[in-house]
């Protein structure tokens, strides 16, 4: 973990995918492949026990005075009453928010962090957590040991975790999960492009809407995920 002055350092990814000094690139890589393999190894050895759980996405710029914060501080606590984990990003925000409901509800509270110029180290509710260097092992993680989301309003970290979860499910990479988007003056008008414009062009299909789901109402949202996992055979936590 790296905070204030230590953590402005150049990221692990950027350099992994910046191919600029080639005679660099021959003579890191290799290496680099046993420090991703060491992510790798450290995640499914952390939450192989980890039962059944929820990833909850949502803004790391959420305001704690805010509506959407309560939101996400709701969910955590719904989600880990019904005897469930819950996992975010660990971050700030929307995360913190969830960490928390489901920390003071007694529940399982897991973050998953990434090393972020402006994001460091986990937020104080993260009673499980592990601190990721590169997103496609952190990515690898959440769609793992996850039996459904709740994506709250968020950015573009959000978009590419929600998008990421679709994409999945759409191709039977995984088996199918829910997907659930909290705030419908927020995600409407996504929907709505992807209803009027990308189903129109013929890149997705009409049906491929369907794999995501829309509500204001955060119990409907937590029952829906909840309800998915217990049917698919994940029994509550004792």
């Amino acid at each position: 973990m790296l905070r204030r002055e230590q953590a402005n350092i150049p990221q692990s990814d950027r350099y992994l995918l910046d191919s600029r000094n080639n005679e660099d690139f021959t003579h890191t890589d290799p290496w680099r492949v046993l420090r991703i393999q060491s992510e790798f190894v450290e995640g499914f050895g952390t939450l192989a026990g980890l039962g059944p759980a929820i990833s909850v996405f949502g803004s790391a710029r959420t305001k704690r005075d805010s509506a959407r914060y309560t939101q996400a501080e709701d969910i955590g606590r719904m989600i880990a009453e019904a005897g469930i984990a819950v996992i975010t990003g660990g971050g700030p925000g929307a995360m913190e928010a969830a960490n928390k409901g489901a920390c003071e509800a007694g529940g399982v509270s897991v973050g998953l962090g990434i090393e972020l110029p402006f994001e460091t180290g986990l937020n104080k509710w993260v009673d499980l957590g592990i601190n990721f260097r590169y997103f496609f092992a952190r990515k690898t993680m959440f769609v793992k040991y996850s039996q459904g989301f709740i994506v709250l309003p968020g950015g573009y970290g959000t978009l590419d975790e929600l998008f990421e979860a679709v994409t999945l499910v759409q191709t039977e990479k995984v088996t199918g999960f829910p997907i659930v988007l909290v705030g419908i003056d927020y995600w409407g008008p996504l929907l709505e492009w992807l209803r009027n414009t990308v189903v129109e062009e013929g890149a997705i299909s009409p049906s491929d809407l369907d794999l995501i789901q829309l509500t204001d109402d955060i119990d409907e949202a937590v029952r829906i995920v909840v309800d998915s996992a217990h049917s698919n055979g994940f029994a509550a936590a004792d």
